[in-house]
């Protein structure tokens, strides 16, 4: 932790070295296990930030967590920390396909860590639950939604199993060990939830994989998804100034070897082009309820759409993919994004 910790103070300084701190909206600390800092690990990386970049006051301050990292000790460090939403790895609620994930908690340790949480202060939570496994798990989903819903979480995300090459679970495809769900089961599982989530329990469907109640979408998530600028830390972060994208050095010893010497630990980085634009503007208009905005030459490419019940085009002229068409969204946006760059 102290090694960690010492690397993030380098590259901050690097980056920012004695700069006037700037206003920040939202802080998030994700993309890994930042939870196994523990209590005082997350509230000296905050103390860190803090020095560069001063929270507003209604700021969205966030931290993914796994359920097994989670005690009324550790949440009431964060909270203290101003940590005031957690994004916590729940997955599954059936014990088998947890111990097939691997995973390291069970059902109950979920249900612990929510009482934990909100014990702690912490009651802005946000559950993932993953979709689309192996139809030979036998896993029965909606009753695992049943279950993310008896915690009465204010977020879910929703993220629907991917089998990536040099994996353990892509060896097992390759070797036909497993079987990937269909895509009508995928298809399944989502409609299956969107049912559940928003007409049964009032959860507002705004992004692809994002549900939250009213007044509790992700501040910070949405902020990605709208093109605003954003500083990532950390090895393989990623950060966008508005016009040019860059990335740090992926694994943890070279991020912090390279952050230790001074030196800023960037890896590479990509001034955005007009096509780049182009297709970033279509995708993540898309990829939310906030729609895109169409021009009278796009009417003919997305008509078939609307007529296949994929999208809707509002009075506002905007273009909104509904559940159905979520599910393609990747074909879409490219469709529309090579006939606006034509």
């Amino acid at each position: 932790m102290d090694e960690y910790l010492a690397a993030l103070d380098a590259e901050l300084r690097a980056r920012f070295g004695s700069a006037p701190p700037e206003e920040v909206d939202t802080i998030y600390l994700g993309g890994g296990t930042p939870s196994r800092l523990g209590g005082e690990g997350v509230a000296r990386a905050l103390d860190l930030v803090r020095r560069h970049f001063v929270p507003a006051a209604d700021a969205e301050i966030t931290i993914e967590a796994n359920p097994e990292d989670i005690d009324l000790a550790a949440a009431s460090t964060w909270r203290g920390a101003g940590v005031n939403r957690l994004s916590i790895g729940a997955q599954s609620f059936d014990d088998r396909v947890l111990t097939w994930m691997h995973r390291t908690h069970d059902a109950r340790g979920t249900a612990t860590a929510v009482a934990s949480a909100r014990s702690a202060g912490i009651t802005n939570l946000s559950l993932d639950l993953i979709f689309a496994l192996p139809e030979a798990l036998e896993r029965d989903f909606a009753r695992d939604a049943e279950r993310i819903l008896e915690l009465q979480p204010d977020h879910i995300s929703l993220y629907g199993l991917t089998i990536e090459p040099k994996t353990p679970l892509g060896r097992w495809v390759g070797q036909g060990l497993t079987v990937e769900q269909p895509e009508e089961g995928y298809e399944d599982d989502f409609l299956t939830a969107h049912r559940m989530l928003e007409a049964g329990a009032g959860f507002e469907h705004y992004e692809v994989s994002n549900y939250g109640l009213p007044g509790r979408r992700a501040r910070h998530n949405s902020a990605y998804w709208s093109g605003v600028p954003y500083v990532g830390l950390g090895p393989a972060a990623h950060g966008f100034d508005g016009l040019v994208r860059r990335w740090n050095a992926r694994h943890y010893a070279e991020w912090r070897d390279l952050a230790m010497t001074g030196a800023d630990p960037v890896e590479g980085e990509e001034l955005l082009t007009v096509e780049n634009r182009v297709a970033e503007q279509v995708y993540l208009g898309m990829r939310s309820d906030a729609g895109l905005e169409l021009f009278p030459e796009d009417l003919h490419v997305v008509q078939p759409w609307v007529d296949a019940g994929w999208s809707i085009v509002g009075p506002d002229g905007r273009l909104r993919c509904t559940p159905k068409g979520w599910l393609r969204l990747d074909a879409l946006a490219a469709a529309l994004t090579h006939h606006r760059s034509r």
